[in-house]
C-alpha cells in the first residue's frame, strides 16, 4: 500500500520508496508517506510512469478513501515509478516518486533426458542438466540452490564385427560344369552395430578343370529337343483324352436313351407336342416321361398358339432328374484336369502373361499351359502340380471331386489398388495407406473456407500409368495418385511416398515426374538442380520422399545412375504352399523393390494362391551394371528331397530387374520329397548379383498334407487405411500452430524467424519456395507434420523453439485449448 499525497495548500510530504519482494512477502507494503488534511474541492490521482492509473481498467490496483494506492498482487509489469498528483482549481502538487521493485528468486526447470553414454564401447558417463530459469532470478533475487548437472555411470556394449565361417563342401558338378560352396557370416555374427562381412557368401568355379564335355550350344539343342518331345507327347495325350471323353459322353447318351425308352415305353411325342413344351390335346398319351427338353435347346415353343385344355402335367414327378442330366451343359464342355500341371517358366514376371479374367460362379476356367515367349527370363521350363482345394481364394469354383490344376500367377483375377478417401474442409486432414507406406496431408487453410473436397489417395498398379523410362532410368517409387483433379488449393499439400534408392548425391540423378489428367508425364524437379522458385518442393530421406505440391496428379520418383556404385534396394521374399498333399513342393522367390507397397501386393496375391511366407524377407543391395541376379538352392537333405531343376540355379537378367517396371518378378524352384511322411523342409536359398553382393535365406518349414487351422495362410494382408479429419489429424495443436505462424512469419533482424526454424529442422535447401508462400512458417510446420507421422513428439519441436528463444510460443497456458 502506498499512502496518499498532500493537498495543494500544504507542503509536499517526503516519500520512502517501498520494496515488494514477490517470492517471499506478497502482502501489500506501506510506504512512509503521511497525508495531511485536505481542503474541499480537490482531486487526487495516482500516476504509473506518468500515466494515470484507472482501477476500473486494471483491477489489480485499488485506491482507498484516504487516497492510498494498494497493489493487490505484485507482477512484473507493476515494477515502475509511482507518483501521487493532487490538484484543485487553484494549483496542483506532485508527491515524490515511489519506485516499486519486484524481486524474484530463481527456480529450477525440469531435468533434461539423460544423454547418450559418453563411451561408444565399455564404461562411460551419462549426464542430465537443468537450468535456473523457472523463474529466472530477477532484480537481485536469490539464485537456485542445488546442482545443475547430474552424472551416472553407464556401459555400452562394444560393436562386434562379423566374420566369415568355414566354407561348406563343394556341391555336385552341374550341367554347366560348375560347382558351388557357401559360407555364413556367423563366426561371430555382427552385433551392436558392428560391420557386416564383406565379399560374397557364395563361390563358384569350374569343376572339370576346363574339360567340359557339353558346350552351351549342344546343351541348348538338347534342351530344345527334350522340350519338343514333351510338347508332342502332351498334345498327343490331350487329343487322346478328348477322343475318349467324347466317346464316353456319346456312350452315356445312348445308354440313357435306351434306359428311358425301356422304362416309359416306346411312345414318342410328335413334333408339335415337343415344340409346345410337353403339353397337347387330351387324346394324346401323357403317361411317359417328358423328353421335350432334348429339343427345346434348338426349337423355341410358340407361345402365341392355343395350348388346348390342360389335363395336368404330361410328365411324371422329378425323380428322373436325379440321374445324369445330359442337357445341363454342352456336350463338349471342358473336362476338368484330373492330374493337370500348370506349366510356366521357372523364372518369369507375372505381368508378362497377365490378362484380366472374370470367372463365373458355375464355370471354372479352362486352363492351358503357358508356353515360352520371346524375352522370357529363362529357357528352362518346368511343370508343377498343385491339386485344387476349396478356399484357394483366387476364383469362385464349385467343389468337385476331381483335382483341378492351379492357374499361372498372371491368370488370376487380381486388381486391388490400395486407396483411401476422405471429405475435408478448411481445417484439413490426413489420408494414410499404412501397409503401402503412402500418406497425404491436407494442412489447415489448403481448402477454401466454406468448401469441402472429397479427396482420394491411390497407389496405381496399372502399367499404362507408369512413366516412360529412357536410357538407364529406373522407377524408384510406386506411382501415387491423389485428387480430385483441377481443384484450387490455397496452400501446398504433402504427399509422402516410399522409395528404394540408397541415397548418395554423387551416385544418382533423381527426378520427380508428374502426369496430370489427360496429359503426358513431365519432369517437375531434378534433385539439387531446382530452379530459384520451384513449382513444388521435395524432401528426400532414407526410404521416403515428402513432396509439397498444389497440383493433384500422378507422381513417381525416377533415378538414373551416375556411377556403377549407385544402389537400388531389393526385397527378397520366399513363399511356399500352406498345404502340400503331393510329393512336389514349389518355392517362389520374389525380387521386389524395397517398399511396403510391392511386398503388400505379393502378400495379397499369395493369400489367393494359398501360399505363405516361409522365411523372413531380406534386403539386397543391387548395384548398377553389376551383372545378373543368380538364385540357387543348397543344402537340401539328399535322402529326403530331390531338386527337379536340371541346372540347379536360375539367372534373372539385369535388364529385367533394374528398370523396376516388371511387377511380381519371381523365380520358382520345384523340390520333390521321397515320401509323404517327410514333413519338414530345410534348405538355403542363395541370391547373389554376379558381380555384386548376395543374401542367404535360411528356409526351415513344416509341411502339411491336409488343410488345418494351423496350415492356413499366415499372411496378414489388407490396405490398413486411415482417414483423419480436422485438428485430430495433426500432432501440433491448431492454436499453437497459429501462434507460431504469427510470431515467426515476420522476419527478424537477428534471423530468429522462420528462416532459422527451417535450418533447425533441416529443410533449408530451397528457402525461396517457403518465402513464396503466404505463411512460410505454416508450410515448414506442415512438412514437419508429414515427416513425423509416427514419431511426432512435440518435445523435439519445443527444444528447437527453445534454442531459438521462442519457448513461450509452445506454452499451452498462453494459447487456446
Amino acid at each position: 500500500m502506498i499512502p496518499g499525497c498532500p493537498t495543494p495548500s500544504h507542503s509536499v510530504a517526503q516519500c520512502r520508496a517501498p520494496v515488494i519482494k514477490r517470492s517471499s512477502n506478497p502482502s501489500p507494503q506501506v510506504a512512509g508517506l503521511q497525508a495531511h488534511a485536505t481542503m474541499p474541492g480537490h482531486q487526487v490521482k495516482w500516476l504509473k510512469n506518468d500515466i494515470v492509473i484507472d482501477p476500473a481498467k486494471d483491477p489489480n490496483f485499488y485506491i482507498t478513501v484516504e487516497h492510498n494506492l494498494i497493489i493487490k498482487q505484485a507482477r512484473f509489469e507493476d515494477m515502475a515509478n509511482y507518483t501521487c498528483l493532487a490538484k484543485n482549481v487553484v494549483a496542483s502538487r506532485r508527491s515524490s516518486t515511489a519506485l516499486v521493485i519486484v524481486y524474484v528468486d530463481g527456480g529450477w526447470s525440469q531435468w533434461t533426458e539423460w544423454s547418450e553414454c559418453s563411451s561408444k564401447c565399455a564404461r562411460g558417463l551419462q549426464k542430465r542438466t537443468r537450468a535456473c530459469s523457472n523463474p529466472t532470478p530477477l532484480n537481485g533475487g536469490t539464485f537456485c540452490t542445488g546442482e545443475a548437472i547430474q552424472k551416472i555411470a553407464c556401459t555400452t556394449p562394444c560393436p562386434v564385427d562379423g566374420s566369415w565361417g568355414e566354407w561348406s563342401k563343394w556341391s555336385a558338378c552341374g550341367p554347366e560344369c560348375t560347382h558351388w560352396r557357401s559360407r555364413e557370416c556367423s563366426y561371430p555374427s555382427p552385433g551392436n552395430g558392428g560391420k557386416d562381412c564383406s565379399d560374397s557368401p557364395l563361390q563358384s568355379q569350374n569343376c572339370t578343370k576346363g574339360l567340359c564335355m557339353k558346350s552351351s550350344q549342344y546343351r541348348q539343342e538338347f534342351i530344345n529337343t527334350s522340350e519338343t518331345r514333351d510338347e508332342i507327347a502332351l498334345y498327343a495325350g490331350v487329343a487322346v483324352a478328348l477322343v475318349v471323353a467324347v466317346g464316353i459322353v456319346l456312350a452315356a447318351a445312348v445308354v440313357l436313351y435306351k434306359r428311358r425308352r425301356h422304362e416309359y415305353g416306346s411312345d414318342i411325342l410328335d413334333a408339335t407336342s415337343a415344340m409346345t413344351g410337353g403339353f397337347g390335346p387330351a387324346n394324346l398319351k401323357a403317361g411317359r416321361h417328358d423328353n421335350s427338353h432334348l429339343l427345346c435347346m434348338a426349337v423355341q415353343p410358340d407361345l402365341t398358339a392355343s395350348a388346348g385344355q390342360f389335363h395336368g402335367a404330361s410328365f411324371p414327378p422329378r425323380e428322373g432328374l436325379q440321374k445324369i442330366a445330359m442337357t445341363q451343359s454342352p456336350l463338349l464342355e471342358s473336362m476338368p484336369l484330373t492330374h493337370g500341371k500348370a506349366c510356366a517358366s521357372v523364372c518369369m514376371s507375372s505381368m508378362d502373361s497377365a490378362t484380366t479374367v472374370e470367372f463365373g460362379q458355375n464355370h471354372p476356367p479352362a486352363l492351358a499351359s503357358v508356353d515360352s515367349e520371346p524375352g522370357s527370363l529363362s529357357h528352362n521350363f518346368r511343370c508343377h502340380s498343385i491339386p485344387h482345394r476349396p478356399g484357394m481364394g483366387f476364383a469362385a469354383m464349385p467343389e468337385k471331386k476331381e483335382k483341378t490344376a492351379v492357374p499361372p500367377l498372371g491368370a488370376l483375377p487380381y486388381d486391388r489398388r490400395p486407396s483411401a478417401y476422405g471429405t475435408f474442409g478448411c481445417m484439413g486432414g490426413r489420408l494414410v495407406i499404412a501397409n503401402a507406406g503412402v500418406s497425404l496431408l491436407v494442412p489447415p487453410g489448403a481448402i477454401p473456407q466454406g468448401q469441402f473436397y472429397k479427396m482420394y489417395l491411390m497407389v496405381s498398379h496399372d502399367d499404362a500409368l507408369r512413366p516412360v523410362l529412357e536410357g538407364d532410368q529406373t522407377l524408384l517409387s510406386p506411382v501415387v495418385v491423389f485428387g480430385p483433379p483441377n481443384v484450387p488449393l490455397l496452400t501446398p499439400v504433402v504427399v509422402s511416398v516410399p522409395h528404394c534408392a540408397e541415397l548418395c548425391s554423387e551416385d544418382w540423378l533423381l527426378s520427380m515426374q508428374r502426369q496430370e489428367t489427360g496429359g503426358d508425364w513431365e519432369e517437375m524437379l531434378r534433385y539439387r538442380e531446382e530452379p530459384p522458385f520451384p513449382p513444388c518442393y521435395w524432401q528426400l530421406g532414407n526410404g521416403v520422399c515428402h513432396l509439397m505440391t498444389e497440383t493433384p496428379a500422378a507422381y513417381a520418383l525416377l533415378g538414373e545412375p551416375l556411377s556403377p556404385a549407385a544402389v537400388k534396394l531389393l526385397r527378397l521374399a520366399a513363399f511356399g504352399p500352406s498345404v502340400c498333399p503331393s510329393l512336389e513342393y514349389s518355392l517362389r522367390i520374389y525380387c521386389l523393390p524395397d517398399d511396403d507397397d510391392s511386398l503388400e501386393e505379393v502378400v495379397e496375391l499369395e493369400k489367393r494362391l494359398g501360399g505363405r511366407l516361409v522365411v523372413e524377407s531380406k534386403t539386397l543391395r543391387f548395384k548398377a551394371n553389376a551383372g545378373d541376379l543368380r538364385l540357387s538352392v543348397h543344402n537340401t537333405p539328399n535322402t529326403l528331397w530331390t531338386n527337379k531343376l536340371q541346372d540347379r540355379f536360375q539367372d534373372i537378367p539385369f535388364g529385367h530387374i533394374w528398370p523396376g517396371t516388371q511387377r511380381l518378378l519371381h523365380c520358382m524352384f520345384t523340390l520333390e520329397r521321397n515320401a509323404l511322411s517327410t514333413a519338414e523342409l530345410s534348405c538355403k536359398l542363395c541370391v547373389q548379383q554376379l558381380e555384386g553382393e548376395g543374401q542367404i535365406l535360411h528356409v526351415q518349414t513344416l509341411l502339411h498334407n491336409v488343410c488345418s487351422p494351423l496350415s492356413g495362410s499366415s499372411l496378414q494382408g489388407g490396405a490398413g487405411v486411415l482417414t483423419l479429419v480436422g485438428p485430430a489429424a495433426f500432432k501440433l495443436p491448431y492454436a499453437i500452430r497459429q501462434k507460431l505462424c504469427g510470431s515467426l512469419d515476420v522476419q527478424s533482424p537477428h534471423g530468429h524467424d522462420w528462416r532459422l526454424l527451417a535450418h533447425k529442422l533441416g529443410v533449408h535447401r530451397c528457402m525461396e519456395y517457403f518465402q513464396s508462400k503466404p505463411s512460410p512458417t505454416g508450410t515448414i510446420l506442415d512438412l514437419w507434420e508429414a515427416q513425423h507421422l509416427e514419431d511426432g513428439d512435440l518435445d523435439l519441436l519445443a527444444t528447437v523453439l527453445e534454442e531459438m528463444g521462442r519457448r513461450e510460443d509452445m506454452n499451452p497456458q498462453t494459447t487456446e485449448t
